[in-house]
């Protein structure tokens, strides 16, 4: 029996999105509190972080085969990395979003394809050296970090706090603590053959 589960649709996507815009980015001005629409943008980043590590979980309960794995990675990949229009009004919050999401599926790939090793603490130091110059080699270090806590690898809270600039890659080790708590919640999900969400 196949899984027809639903990991994420376009619908879904569709319906955070029209959330988004409704939501208050400016706030109270006097207030101390963080306006909703940053809430909302948290929440909508853990929905998308949860789905994808959906699928994971259930290829480490051999329910799906790796190749299996890949295909539903990359179905949601599809609908949640299509760029909005230029003039919508969320475009720029958006793409914010999913620059730091591909953290989430380059990791998932790495776990899959079972090359990451190294050391937390020394990974998260060399992604920082070579972000600025070279991107592609820091989102590969962040992905073995982002492996590593799939796999169950221990986590530290001091691995975002940094003296030097901020870069793409801290941006990755903000998904990479999304991925931590969703990883934590899910270390009983599993899908019965024929379940629908």
């Amino acid at each position: 029996m196949k899984l027809f589960y639903i990991f994420y649709s376009e619908e879904r996507w569709n319906n955070w999105l029209a959330t988004l815009r409704e939501s208050d980015f400016e706030g109270d001005a006097e207030g101390e509190e963080m306006p909703e629409g940053f809430q909302v943008l948290k929440s909508f980043v853990e929905d998308i972080t949860i789905s994808v590590l959906k699928i994971v979980k259930l290829y480490q309960n051999e329910r799906f085969t790796q190749e299996e794995a890949i295909a539903k990675l990359e179905g949601v990949e599809v609908i949640v990395m299509q760029p909005l229009p230029e003039d919508d009004e969320i475009a720029e919050i958006v793409d914010g979003v999913q620059l730091s999401l591909i953290a989430l599926f380059a990791s998932c790939k790495t776990f899959l394809e079972g090359e990451f090793e190294g050391e937390t603490k020394d990974l998260v130091k060399e992604g920082r050296d070579v972000a600025a110059e070279d991107p592609e080699a820091a989102l590969e270090i962040a992905a073995r970090i982002g492996a590593q806590i799939i796999d169950g690898g221990k986590w530290s809270a001091t691995f975002l706090k940094s003296k030097s600039e901020p870069t793409i890659f801290d941006e990755w080790l903000a998904e990479i603590e999304t991925m931590v708590d969703a990883v934590k919640s899910l270390k009983k999900f599993d899908e019965e053959a024929g379940d629908a969400s």
